[in-house]
């Protein structure tokens, strides 16, 4: 690898969001022969990730600098939290893990970039996926002058890299360890929200995904037989605190400490397991198997608390906001005007989502068992069948003739369709 270090002779200076596994790994030494000055950014969002080991690596390979961030507090805070108060789930079905780091990845590249006064910025991300558009809004957002070098979207890279298996190769002939074969060519991506898999045998939607491609997750059939019970708490849609009230143990109120908390319990009970086929911005229709335990856990009580808490429309408005803005973040518009404003509106429906929630795990699922709130318009005096309180019996029949009138018309233009008369 010395030969590379000495073919710097300047195109300038790029800081590469590294992650060390293949592409990145190989996209390092890819840059360096073309005469790149390679700065490798590495965020620690989370992921299971040596990363002493993985700096190693990157200087092995020729990088100049390697940066290690720890961004899990901030990515929690900033980004999960707001995720899990505005209920964002994109397609009804996904938690949107990765969609989330990579704004916060951004961030981090950004700085770094002007810090080092680097002329570009790379990445991994295929020319086929979401994440290259992520990555790239979110930095000609945070910094309109930067330029991009966008590897799997370069002619003379894409031609010598037709796909894993030509990576796989160049790994092995620059001697670059990789934690991929050709037996095993799907990938991963982890971070706190979730992990991610995707490529290789998963790309037939027709087949299950092998055994044992879990990592944070239990098998529920052989999750615990028994459940356990959880009090979240939350406070204008955040959360707040978390009790185990099956174990014990100390309240949890720390952002980080609750959600490891969570995706090691929810991990255990075998909760958060997605296999979906979603829209990518792009056009195409991909495969992805998730798992996601704390967020599930979190998304489930939220959704209960809000109904609780919220006005009937109010809440539809906000269900509308919350569907556009997991469009928005999904695409790549996490620091668009369009998603700063529906990301303060949904703020503003969060006033009075005040309370607690307590859920049950069990062998993959959570059961919401109780909830409780100081701000919810739920009146049990006035809903209770066994007195009329401020509501009269007469108070309906108004609503029910209006509703009455309204059926009445439509079945007899509908028997006037069906013999012919309209």
């Amino acid at each position: 690898m010395s030969a590379m270090k000495e073919m710097n002779v300047s195109k300038g200076t790029v800081v590469l969001a590294y992650s060390g596994g293949l592409d990145t790994s190989c996209i390092l030494a890819w840059l360096i022969e073309q005469g790149y000055n390679v700065i490798t950014y590495m965020a620690n969002i989370g992921q299971e990730e040596d990363f002493e080991a993985a700096k190693k690596k990157a200087l092995t390979i020729g990088a100049s600098k390697v940066v290690i961030d720890d961004v899990r507090a901030q990515f929690v805070k900033d980004f999960i939290w707001p995720a899990v108060s505005a209920g964002l789930i994109y397609e009804s079905r996904y938690l949107l893990g990765t969609s989330l780091a990579r704004p916060c990845i951004s961030q981090g590249l950004v700085h770094v970039a002007q810090q080092e006064k680097a002329q570009l910025i790379s990445h991994g991300a295929t020319g086929k996926g979401n994440d290259q558009i992520r990555f790239e809004l979110s930095c000609y957002a945070l910094w309109p002058q930067v330029k991009v070098l966008a590897p799997w979207r370069i002619e003379s890279f894409t031609k010598r890299f037709q796909g894993r298996q030509d990576l796989i190769q160049y790994a092995e002939s620059h001697g670059i360890p990789v934690p991929v074969t050709p037996k095993k060519p799907w990938s991963m991506d982890a971070n706190l929200m979730h992990i991610s898999y995707e490529s290789g045998v998963l790309e037939d939607p027709a087949k299950p995904a092998p055994d044992g491609i879990f990592h944070l997750t239990a098998d529920p059939q052989h999750a615990p037989e028994k459940p356990c019970k959880l009090q979240i708490n939350f406070e204008h849609g955040m959360p707040l605190s978390l009790k185990n009230l099956t174990e014990g143990g100390p309240v949890e109120t720390d952002p980080l400490q609750m959600l490891t908390t969570l995706n090691q319990i929810g991990g255990r009970h075998g909760v958060g397991r997605t296999d979906i086929v979603e829209n990518r911005f792009i056009g195409l229709k991909s495969r992805g198997v998730y798992e996601t335990p704390g967020g599930t856990i979190l998304h489930v009580a939220h959704t209960d608390l809000e109904t609780f808490c919220l006005d009937r429309e109010v809440l539809r408005l906000k269900t509308f906001l919350r569907d556009k803005m997991a469009d928005y973040v999904y695409n790549g518009f996490w620091f668009s005007p369009e998603c700063e404003f529906v990301r303060e509106s949904i703020a503003l429906s969060q006033r009075y989502v005040t309370g607690w929630v307590q859920v049950e795990l069990y062998k993959g699922s959570v059961r919401v068992l109780a909830r409780n709130s100081p701000t919810t318009l739920y009146n049990q005096n006035l809903v209770s069948m066994d007195q009329h309180g401020d509501f009269q019996p007469n108070d309906a029949t108004g609503f029910i003739n209006t509703h009455a009138i309204r059926l009445r018309e439509f079945q007899r233009f509908k028997t006037q369709l069906e013999e012919g008369q309209v």
